[in-house]
């Protein structure tokens, strides 16, 4: 390998809040980002070479942003798995995580069945195609989570069905394909964000995930658990990264039952927004380790600079609006906190805006941060 700077021009699909602090993380590395996304002026927009207005199926789009890099990779799973296969053999390009990977991940039933095939601890989980098959799962089961097969994100596309009074509401819900997922009697939930290089495997250490109403709205870092089930939830990632292709960055989520036990809830091929507290938590940031594995370059450090409590800023309005952030003097003005504005122009409910970290010394009380975190995050506002 032979890595000189200024660097490749790295395609990326999808133009999100990924893409643009993708872009940022690859900058001072003098990587190049060209991204494709359907939305003019996205929020990568402002921090990359430029951008190519094209929906996610776009031939032609795929093709100019293949004309245009020396490596593809992805920040959305809505990104064609075809046209990037098809687009990396007419163009000799490769692109990483795999287009086979994407193809597996995309489709949760898929998902589930490889990581269940390959001895990978998972909840029990049905195909559902319509209310007699959600209604044997329940059977089966009890209560289940209903999830919509492809296109679902931020606990769109996920349902609970306690009964089978709901069974009907639940399908028009999800609108299409689904599985159901058995319950798991969970005592918190985890992520490990993990990253597959040129013939080397880094992890960061675990994180906790708190949600809410499907949402992620904080992870903490040193997770609340003991010793032996981080050492269960890493050793569990790395299982995960032997059925996927390719290199990147992979943000996998957990469930820790109330046994100390550990199954794989779902996968993102990307990074993800559990390990957003890297940036300044961790010698290496998930972004820039996604920039160096894509490219083959040598991945960096996982370690943890210092505990970390990451929070997200929603949309907290009723109603879409122009997205104007209020009282952002009081993170600026606190000790080890950071803001991250994603420059979204509309602030919709619920929303995913920005977030902020906050970091203390080792001997800190998370418990104490996670407050901490909690209060600079509900003192903003939206105009």
């Amino acid at each position: 390998m032979t890595v000189t700077v200024p660097g490749s021009t790295l395609g990326i699909v999808g133009g999100g809040q990924l893409g643009r602090m993708l872009a940022e993380a690859a900058a001072p590395l003098g990587v190049e980002v060209v991204v494709l996304d359907p939305t003019p002026d996205c929020p990568a927009a402002p921090v990359v070479r430029d951008q190519i207005v094209g929906d996610f199926d776009d031939p032609e789009a795929f093709r100019e942003l293949a004309s245009r890099a020396d490596v593809l990779t992805f920040e959305i799973e809505l990104a064609d798995s075809e046209l990037l296969d098809e687009v990396s053999d007419e163009y000799d390009l490769a692109v990483h995580p795999s287009p086979d990977t994407l193809s597996l991940i995309e489709d949760k039933l898929v998902q589930k069945r490889a990581l269940d095939d390959a001895g990978v601890p998972v909840p029990p989980f049905r195909r559902v195609d319509d209310a007699e098959d959600l209604r044997a799962a329940l059977d089966e089961f009890g209560s289940v989570m209903l999830k919509a097969r492809t296109g679902g994100y931020d606990g769109r596309g996920n349902v609970p069905v306690r009964d089978e009074s709901e069974v009907e509401d639940a399908l028009d819900a999800v609108g299409g394909p689904a599985m159901a997922e058995a319950f798991v009697d969970f005592a918190r939930e985890l992520s490990v964000i993990a990253v597959q290089g040129d013939d080397e495997v880094r992890t960061f250490p675990v994180g906790e995930n708190i949600h809410e109403a499907e949402i992620l709205r904080e992870t903490v870092v040193p997770a609340r658990t003991t010793d032996e089930v981080l050492a269960r939830a890493d050793e569990v990632a790395r299982d995960v990264l032997s059925v996927l292709d390719g290199r990147g960055v992979f943000g996998i989520e957990l469930f820790e039952t109330q046994d100390g036990d550990i199954s794989v809830n779902e996968i993102a091929p990307r990074p993800h927004n559990s390990g957003h507290w890297t940036i300044e938590g961790a010698r290496t940031s998930q972004f820039e380790q996604h920039v160096r594995a894509v490219l083959g370059w040598p991945l960096g450090s996982t370690a943890r600079r210092s505990p970390t409590v990451m929070a997200n800023v929603l949309g907290t309005v009723d109603e879409s609006r122009p997205a104007t952030l209020g009282h952002v003097e009081s993170v600026l003005a606190a000790e080890g906190a950071s803001l991250h504005w994603y420059g979204k122009d509309e602030a919709r409910p619920l929303r995913k805006m920005g977030h902020l970290t906050v970091i203390d010394g080792d001997d800190a009380d998370i418990d104490s941060m996670l407050t901490r975190a909690r209060d600079l995050r509900d003192g903003l506002t939206f105009e």
